[in-house]
């Protein structure tokens, strides 16, 4: 029994995927979508081949409902697939958890309880826990942690320099996210340079909507750029990343906004969309290469954003062996990974551009035969690393490599 069903479930969505682990293979896969309007939707993907249908969506536990028909009326069957448990992509660990996690109902409410920490992530992710808990109630449920990875950070680089009595009354850290990708890809690279994880000095850049940078040694996190939210660190689609803190106590005075309205400012109207007006990679490239002005500004802060925290990270490391660029713009963007290394030759960091322009799947070097670091583009499969995470914990035995 090898096959495990995936959930990443937000407030008003969850995707699924149906994973053999042992082939590694994605048997189906799903979205359920607008929960809690007028219309929902549920889509289901099995061969190439999508299935929608349209109806309301009241809640979570009709959206299961809507994904366990389309397993009986499309497939595959799971009855026939012998699924083995499910796992949930759970954001928010805290300093709770630091490994995946069986789910009872003590750790259900205590995930719960996170949601002070993560109020755009947990709540959704104990909606989906407790409706596939009801939905799959005699297979193993596994939670596990986008911030569990980087609990091997040192004190040094999780400590804030706020009064230490505050940060402990309110649990005020650096956690990292992105987690799950991160151990994926660092571990993959290792596989495909033939060499011992816990020899490698790595750095890892996370390039999606969201991103993040980590820098590991010997297989352990010790630096990464997202913090006590995934707003911290790198500029994002529509994240502004690091940002001066006093300049929300100027927009408060001044603006008279409130920590909502400030929470949406960063959250959701920053990063390339506040400075360019799309949040899309695609289309900053396209329209810097017209010549606008935002887009083009937006594109240079971006990139000196990412070179600044590799470089710090390589400083941090003492040196690095492998950088790896994954995620949508990182495995998808030649431009945005020779900018952020083209200031780099001076470590003896070379490029082959022809290698890095091909537009090759799987994981490949895009690196010169002579650079001193290895270069790779490595796509990230977060699903397949939940999978392996959920089997090992519920089923040992039966856990694959």
């Amino acid at each position: 029994m090898t096959v495990v069903l995936v959930i990443n479930s937000g407030s008003s969505s969850f995707k699924y995927q149906l994973i053999d682990v042992e082939t590694q293979e994605a048997l189906a896969s799903g979205l359920v979508e607008r929960i809690g309007e007028p219309l929902g939707a549920a889509t289901h993907e099995v061969g190439g081949v999508k299935t929608v249908i349209e109806l309301p969506i009241p809640d979570h536990a009709v959206g299961f409902d809507l994904m366990l028909q389309a397993f009986e009326d499309v497939g595959p069957s799971l009855a026939e697939a012998q699924l083995a448990a499910v796992g949930h992509r759970v954001v928010q660990g805290g300093a709770r958890f630091f490994h995946p996690t069986l789910i009872t109902d003590l750790v259900e409410i205590n995930i719960d309880e996170l949601s002070l920490l993560a109020p755009l992530h947990n709540p959704g992710a104990v909606q989906g826990i407790r409706a596939a808990r009801a939905a799959f109630p005699d297979i193993p449920h596994v939670a596990v942690f986008d911030t569990a990875f980087h609990q091997t950070l040192p004190p040094a680089a999780y400590t804030y320099a706020i009064d230490r009595d505050l940060a402990r009354k309110h649990r005020i850290r650096r956690y990292g996210f992105h987690g799950t990708s991160h151990k994926f890809v660092s571990e993959a690279a290792a596989r495909f340079v033939d060499q011992p994880l816990r020899e490698l000095t790595q750095i890892v850049l996370h390039l999606g909507n969201g991103a993040s940078i980590t820098a590991i040694d010997g297989g352990h996190s010790v630096e990464t750029s997202m913090g006590l939210t995934p707003l911290e660190g790198l500029v994002m689609g529509t994240r502004s990343g690091d940002l001066d803190p006093s300049v929300l106590l100027v927009l408060a005075r001044r603006e008279e906004m409130t920590p909502g309205e400030l929470d949406t400012l960063l959250n959701k109207r920053s990063g390339l969309l506040g400075l360019a007006g799309v949040s899309d990679m695609r289309d900053i490239e396209q329209r810097r290469e017209a010549g606008d002005g935002g887009a083009m500004l937006a594109f240079d802060v971006y990139i000196h954003r990412i070179r600044a925290y590799i470089g710090a990270y390589i400083a941090q490391l003492g040196g690095v062996d492998v950088i790896s660029f994954t995620a949508g713009v990182g495995e998808n963007s030649p431009l945005v990974r020779a900018q952020a290394l083209a200031t780099l030759g001076f470590l003896g960091i070379r490029l082959d551009p022809e290698r890095n322009e091909r537009r090759e799947r799987g994981i490949r070097v895009i690196s010169t035969d002579d650079s001193a670091v290895t270069v790779l583009v490595v796509p990230t499969n977060e699903e397949l690393e939940i999978a392996r995470q959920t089997l090992e914990v519920a089923s040992p035995a039966g856990a694959c490599d």
